[in-house]
């Protein structure tokens, strides 16, 4: 992650709008809410790191040799409040965006792939600037954002997945273990988007207790089983040559299925029962410890599903309190936060402890928290359309 804060403010702004074919009115020099953005090969600069609540413009140029994409993130880093994609090397972009007082993050993504260099942002409570949550997020950038938060999962699904596999093909068998769940929580992000497939799914994330007569077990749990077979009575390791064979067939069907999703829209209320659906997964799944039988990593999994839903219900927030539904608003963020909470009880390092370090009690406190946030997520998409 890089971030290097420009001295000379006032000359680049001055610099860049003059490279920029869609510069506002008027000279960006001495204007507090712009922004001036230099995405390199390998570095994110941005102007100043501050700026007062309202429209934002981010002015990005790409000083790099590789097309490159701007993303103005929620301060989870994952709910994007605005982006522009596809800047060529030598080009110039404007992003503008209403963005209330909070904590944000920029990220430059060089070669468009991969998390991208990010940075925190903020923005600060202005007197006579304060921006009301419904003018910034319209129902068509709710649908804007939430596609764009989609894909970029998708994109770091495959990217993860490709070095997944090229570990576990290798035999590198820690090194592939430390990066399983860190893998598989863009697929748990986007866990309702990537089911929609029937094709794909089965065949990348069908659990070994679920199969059905005669079906052929392949994916990802069937790799866990092989990275994590203490558990399994007479289980004999898969050869070299079958490694090949399973990890190819993941990463091709996760290459498909991101090619698929690099086409997909969605509409509000497919943002509204996605977030919804993604709570239900954490509910059936993830809470029981049945989904990742062998590695015991559900936790990451509970909580990737729980950030999907969240940043469906952070889209779709501001057409909620437009419609009149403030109380629903206060209640889901309430029980989200409170959910949040009983998580981060569990969390060690960058990820959780095991699954089978939960007492029953604290297997009962989450199934609990879950209870209570589903029933108000219910009503969401009613409330919505």
């Amino acid at each position: 992650m890089t971030l290097r804060h420009l001295t000379a403010v006032a000359l680049l702004v001055s610099a860049l709008a003059a490279c920029t074919s869609n510069s506002p009115s008027g000279d960006a020099k001495g204007d507090e809410r712009t922004i001036a953005v230099t995405s390199t090969d390998d570095g994110c600069e941005v102007s100043t790191a501050e700026v007062p609540e309202g429209a934002l413009t981010f002015k990005v140029k790409n000083a790099g040799t590789k097309v490159t994409e701007f993303y103005l993130l929620g301060e989870d880093g994952l709910r994007i409040v605005g982006e522009v994609e596809n800047i060529g090397p030598d080009l110039a972009r404007d992003l503008v965006v209403n963005v209330p007082a909070g904590s944000y993050t920029t990220a430059c993504k060089p070669g468009m792939v991969g998390e991208g260099i990010r940075a925190d942002f903020t923005v600060a409570t202005s007197k006579g600037s304060t921006v009301a949550a419904g003018d910034q997020a319209t129902v068509a950038q709710a649908e804007k954002n939430y596609a764009a938060y989609v894909k970029d999962q998708s994109d770091q699904l495959l990217t993860k997945t490709t070095t997944f596999v090229d570990l576990y093909e290798a035999g590198k068998d820690d090194e592939a273990r430390e990066l399983y769940a860190q893998a598989r929580v863009h697929w748990e992000r986007i866990e309702t988007v990537a089911e929609s497939f029937g094709d794909l799914d089965p065949k990348m994330d069908a659990r070994e207790a679920d199969l059905e007569p005669g079906q052929k077990w392949t994916g990802w749990h069937r790799i866990e089983k092989d990275l994590w077979p203490q558990e399994a009575k007479d289980y004999t390791p898969l050869t070299d040559a079958e490694r090949t064979t399973f990890g190819d067939d993941l990463l091709k069907n996760t290459k498909t299925l991101d090619s698929r999703i690099q086409k997909m829209s969605f509409t509000v209320d497919q943002i509204a029962n996605g977030s919804r659906g993604l709570l239900e997964e954490v509910a059936t799944g993830k809470v029981t410890g049945e989904e990742e039988a062998w590695s015991h990593t559900d936790l990451w999994d509970f909580q990737a599903n729980v950030d999907g839903a969240k940043v469906g219900y952070d889209g779709v927030r501001p057409i909620l309190m437009d419609n009149g539904n403030s109380a629903l608003a206060r209640q889901l963020d309430s029980r989200f936060a409170e959910l949040q909470d009983l998580l981060d009880e569990h969390k060690k390092g960058d990820g959780f402890v095991s699954y089978t370090d939960l007492s029953k009690d604290e297997v009962k406190e989450l199934s609990d928290a879950v209870n209570a946030l589903s029933e108000p997520l219910s009503k969401l998409t009613a409330a919505v359309v």
